[in-house]
């Protein structure tokens, strides 16, 4: 089956999600439906269209920053939605936070306005 996201790819999403977390919820049909909402999402939290941008060929660097952003946000999914996996279900949260501060740290980044006329001017 063949990866739905524009600039989030399953085995990005598997690596962050960690050797852990459930295989099934790391199948790509299940992280497919999870990519289509967090690639809008993070298209509306910066006000921009990265899917558009990224398809029409954005800087590498760029596509990396929305890579990370994306596949942590699609990893918290995968391990919410199954921690039996994990150790300890605080193994599970320590996991979840980490991927969030990244993927926060990431949206900020690309919602600084600046970051974006440079990205457009590179």
């Amino acid at each position: 089956m063949a990866d739905f996201g524009i600039y989030t790819k399953n085995a990005d999403i598997q690596a962050r999600a960690g050797l852990n977390a459930n295989a099934t919820s790391k199948a790509v049909a299940a992280t497919d439906v999870y990519v289509l909402n967090v690639e809008s999402l993070i298209n509306c939290l910066t006000r921009y269209n990265w899917s558009d941008a990224f398809t029409a060929g954005l800087n590498a660097d760029v596509g990396g920053i929305l890579t990370e952003a994306s596949a942590c946000l699609c990893a918290i999914y995968v391990i919410q939605w199954d921690m039996d996996g994990f150790t300890t279900r605080i193994e599970a949260e320590d996991m979840i936070n980490i991927l969030r501060d990244k993927a926060l740290f990431a949206i900020s980044i690309l919602r600084d306005k600046k970051v974006q006329k440079f990205i457009q001017e590179a």
